[in-house]
């Protein structure tokens, strides 16, 4: 058996050398056929002009062409500076999509920039398409790494950790840097860009199929380092206890293989967790991210969000427009009646709708948000619809704190599905918070309130994960009512319906507008 191992790791070894060899040949190849291309193209201009062919472009213009091939040929050889995000956000910039001025988001793209220029010089070091020929699935390569050592492949890229506060465009400058991979490279490069919500429901979905082997963490790590070893991950936020205990070993594994993470988060790295059950098992989580990612905070003070048009769209406060918000309902319903529908969950779960047509479903808020359900039941329920209509949104406090949390996650979900809502609530989105508190806060309000947790009102929270993720919903909810926000809903879902329709009997998830 050892001589079978040795003379595997030898022909591992002379596997390497030869697809170094290869990759520094294609490298090579490449330059060259830069450079031939624009010296062909040049000479070319030079035939034209003179054959008088192009008399309607004066020298300057073919000079000025000649330079500018002649600058693609030097960026072809250097093999960097192509584009990147800080060409796109500049070229938003110049079109009136975004803000000018904003210094925070500047010295963000900056540092997108810096990782992306890294990523494409160090390509084949960062073995961004090494699996693009295998078919091997996680649990037989897995397997594979136990008959051979594998050592480390700590990527020699960090990452980055953007942190900051709400609506200061964290997620769109990440989407930006995202994009950019997709116009360098874009089929061959392992990528994923996800919601964290979303990446852990799927963690723990692949480790309860993986139940028999000795460790599922580690087929779970390799199969998603074989999707992507460039990771997005929006609105990294921790919870749950299930999540915060196996968060350092799986990210020391995800590391370990290479992968190298950019993830959003409204918390700084050393808040997160804050005050959560055995935080101490966490802390490790902390040192490993600060480590394998460089730390960046977005210092805006400026929520972008709030600077749409801030229309009433259909958030309606009072519960004497219940009737009036079933109208609606039914109103975008179509001819389709609304009747009770089944959602199908992760895992075998399903989530029951009282009222559901045409892409539309209606939940009062307890059935939503006071039973048991999780990020799992809203991914499942958003991908079968794309409006929903909430009934009942309370206010807020200690007595409704469980509530509040799946409130949170709900908006989020929706916002990440770009989907549409309709709701009555008991009052605006900021005073739905009002009673919710960091401890920072109850401080302010009453020292002793922010050492018992109590006060003098009954109903006040202190609760600071909550407290800090009120800002985000409120952000999402005043923008999620806005004009833009609303027609951009409209153009996606006129398109959408433009598309053919699937074949009946087949579960419709393209309804999803995101």
């Amino acid at each position: 058996m050892r001589s079978v191992v040795r003379s595997l790791r030898q022909l591992r070894r002379f596997t390497q050398y030869h697809a170094e060899r290869h990759s520094s040949a294609t490298r090579l190849i490449r330059q060259q056929n830069a450079l031939i291309m624009c010296s062909s193209t040049s000479r070319s201009l030079s035939t034209l002009h003179r054959a008088g062919e192009i008399s309607r472009i004066a020298s300057p213009g073919v000079e000025l062409m000649r330079t500018m091939f002649s600058t693609v040929a030097a960026d072809s050889v250097k093999d960097t500076g192509r584009g990147g995000p800080m060409v796109e956000y500049e070229r938003r910039i110049a079109s009136g999509e975004l803000v000018d001025g904003d210094s925070f988001q500047l010295n963000t793209i900056q540092q997108l920039q810096r990782l992306y220029e890294e990523l494409i010089e160090n390509e084949e070091d960062c073995q961004l398409d090494r699996y693009k020929s295998s078919e091997k699935s996680g649990r037989s390569r897995w397997l594979w790494s136990r008959l051979i050592t594998q050592p480390s492949t700590y990527a020699p890229v960090k990452g980055l950790y953007l942190y900051g506060g709400v609506g200061t465009g964290k997620t769109m400058l990440m989407d930006l840097f995202y994009e950019q991979l997709y116009v360098y490279q874009p089929s061959n490069w392992r990528k994923k860009r996800i919601h964290f919500h979303d990446f852990m429901l799927n963690v723990h979905s692949h480790l309860q199929m993986h139940k028999g082997v000795s460790d599922p963490l580690d087929v779970v790590a390799a199969e998603i380092s074989d999707e992507a070893i460039i990771l997005c991950l929006d609105e990294f936020m921790v919870t749950d206890v299930a999540d915060a205990m196996i968060l350092n070993r799986l990210f020391r594994q995800l590391f370990s293989k290479g992968v190298i993470l950019v993830s959003t988060s409204n918390r700084a790295p050393d808040k997160l967790y804050e005050g959560g059950l055995q935080r101490d098992l966490f802390l490790p989580f902390i040192d490993t991210l600060k480590e394998r990612c460089i730390v960046h905070p977005i210092g805006s003070a400026v929520d972008y969000r709030q600077l749409g048009s801030a229309e009433q769209g259909f958030y309606f406060v009072g519960k004497h427009y219940s009737t009036l918000l079933k109208q609606k309902l039914q109103s975008l319903s179509g001819d389709e009646e609304p009747r009770p529908q089944t959602v199908e969950v992760i895992m075998g779960r399903k989530l029951q709708v009282p009222l559901g047509a045409n892409g539309c479903a209606y939940f009062p808020f307890q059935d939503l948000c006071d039973r048991p359900l999780g990020a799992a039941d809203y991914f499942g329920l958003f991908k079968k619809f794309h409006t929903l209509a909430l009934d009942g949104v309370p206010k807020f406090g200690s007595s409704n704190r469980t509530a509040a949390y799946r409130f949170v996650t709900l908006i989020d979900v929706m916002y990440e599905n770009k989907a549409r809502l309709l709701c009555t609530a008991e009052a605006g989105p900021i005073e739905l918070f009002e009673n919710i508190v960091t401890v920072a806060e109850a401080h302010k309000i009453s020292p002793r309130s922010s050492r018992s947790q109590k006060s003098d009102d009954p109903d006040l929270c202190v609760d600071n994960e909550l407290g800090f993720a009120k800002d985000r919903t409120i952000s999402r909810l005043t923008e999620i009512n806005s004009r833009e926000y609303l027609e951009d809903f409209e153009a996606r879902l006129q398109q959408h319906q433009q598309q053919p329709q699937p074949v009946q009997g087949v579960d419709n998830a393209d309804v999803v507008l995101a």
